[in-house]
């Protein structure tokens, strides 16, 4: 079984910043991309950053120049630093990752179960 699990939420005030952490375990094969998404109430669920096994990366509009995402492939850990946080970045991050377990062939998206980031002062 694959799981994926972040950790680093928590409350800060505006210009403020935080270091999110997602690490895969389980039977993994390979890991091919990795992104951050996430959901504020009343709204649907969207793409924050992502970034390949190669280390290519993408950023939503919202988030350039204050967000960075990075990935250690040896710990099947991906990162998101956050800063200058704004109260509309507030919301629940999920952690993404497209990958091979080592029990089943196809490639498949798995996704942690949330850490709440509340920017507020």
């Amino acid at each position: 079984q694959v799981q994926l699990v972040e950790s680093g939420g928590g409350l800060v005030q505006p210009g403020g910043s935080l270091r999110l952490s997602c690490a895969a375990s389980g039977s993994i094969f390979s890991i091919n991309d990795m992104g951050w998404y996430r959901q504020a109430p009343g709204k649907e669920r969207e793409l924050v950053a992502t970034i390949t096994s190669g280390g290519s990366t993408n950023y939503a509009d919202s988030v350039k120049g204050r967000f960075t995402i990075s990935r250690d492939n040896a710990k099947n850990t991906v990162y998101l630093q956050m800063n200058s946080l704004k109260p509309e970045d507030t919301a629940v991050y999920y952690c993404n990752a497209d990958l091979r377990s080592r029990r089943w062939y196809a490639v498949t998206s798995y996704w942690g179960q949330g850490t709440q980031v509340t920017v507020s002062s």
